[in-house]
């Protein structure tokens, strides 16, 4: 059976990776390229990271009907030359549906986690969904045009995806380990050794020859 120890550090394993990219920096760049890597109030593990992600994109993906008004005013006013306004409204759509695929990730990733861990982190989780969706907590006491200014310019940090897809397979790989209701796999058994003296001979001869009992009155 694996250790909690073995699963964190599973977990935990990409991690190292960031910092690997960072330590040929001199230690101010490293320490900066390190603190940009995490949004801010973000957890630094990587299933906080995930449910922080999820809270913070299904705020946004919440605002869309509050702030689509608005967004459409600034987007018919502020006309590209040669642009389509039908063909950049189309683009909220299509990030509409990316979110919503991203959620759905999220959610499995989270979900796969909470079933490998040894031991609960669903308070862990919910925690920081919460801290998440802060990033919009403000969304209320901006006027409408902040508010559909920051909601078009705010994207997805690169990590959430990819951390999740990383998280959802690692903890997939490792959740039979921690099943206690698996049944164990029985061990192979081994054919004795013509050696050992407890086999018992074989007769040649009952290999080699038939022998046919007499039939009364032959």
């Amino acid at each position: 059976m694996i250790s909690p120890l073995l699963f964190a550090l599973a977990l935990l394993a990409q991690d190292a990776d960031s910092a690997d990219a960072v330590a040929a920096a001199p230690p101010e760049a490293a320490a900066e390229t390190v603190e940009a890597a995490y949004p801010p109030g973000a957890p630094r593990d990587p299933y906080g990271l995930v449910a922080w992600c999820y809270g913070a994109l299904s705020a946004h993906k919440g605002l869309r009907d509050q702030v689509m008004p608005e967004v459409t005013r600034i987007e018919t006013t502020f006309r590209r030359p040669g642009s389509s306004l039908e063909d950049d409204l189309k683009v909220y759509d299509e990030l509409d549906e990316l979110s919503a695929q991203n959620l759905a990730l999220f959610s499995r990733a989270m979900e796969a986690a909470e079933k490998a861990s040894p031991r609960p982190i669903n308070a862990h989780g919910a925690d920081s969904i919460r801290r998440g969706r802060i990033t919009w907590s403000r969304a209320d006491e901006l006027p409408k045009a902040r508010l559909a200014q920051e909601w078009m310019s705010w994207t997805l940090p690169a990590q959430c995806e990819a951390t999740a897809t990383v998280l959802e397979q690692r903890a997939a790989l490792m959740g039979p380990a921690f099943d206690l209701t698996a049944e164990p796999e029985a061990a192979p058994v081994e054919a004795p050794s013509v050696d050992e003296p407890d086999a018992a001979p074989q007769d040649a001869g009952a290999d080699s020859e038939t022998v046919v009992e007499p039939t009364p009155g032959g």
